[in-house]
């Protein structure tokens, strides 16, 4: 199984950007993380990140012939692109929201996901884990789709 993780604007900056949320660890070492995680579960895994809203929505797009899977961490904009919804419904791979803080506890303007709606399913608050969470839960789901089309 190969599945596509993709991390929106500011991401870049973990580690050094309000730690009493998002902790001390870079996305570099959240990702290096993830591999391992992946590579326990028996997935592949290519990490991109990007600030760039367009350039997301190309990423996104060009995964579909690639990749049997995505998880994606808007980040900001979450609660605002509608480009972003469209290119996860449009790519048609199933696709977990993911957020290292739990949005719905946060600022009232981050309670609400325009991207959730088009993805499997959303995890958030639980840390650097949240990325771990949606590969086992895509991988459960991908192999259920694919035992039912059998």
């Amino acid at each position: 199984m190969n599945v596509k993780i993709l991390n929106g604007p500011n991401l870049a900056l973990l580690g050094r950007r309000e730690t009493e949320i998002y902790g001390r660890r870079s996305l570099d070492e959240i990702m290096e993380t993830v591999r391992a995680d992946a590579a326990a579960l028996g997935i592949n895994v290519e990490c991109f990140q990007s600030d760039e809203e367009g350039v997301l929505v190309g990423e996104i797009g060009r995964s579909a012939d690639r990749f049997d899977a995505l998880v994606i961490n808007p980040a900001a904009y979450t609660h605002t692109s509608i480009a972003l919804r469209d290119a996860i419904r449009g790519c048609g791979l199933p696709c977990v929201e993911v957020h290292l803080s739990n949005i719905h506890a946060r600022e009232s303007f981050r309670r609400e996901s325009v991207t959730a709606p088009v993805c499997i399913g959303q995890i958030a608050g639980f840390g650097e884990d949240v990325y771990r969470l949606a590969l086992e839960a895509l991988r459960r789901t991908v192999r259920q789709d694919k035992e039912a089309a059998s």
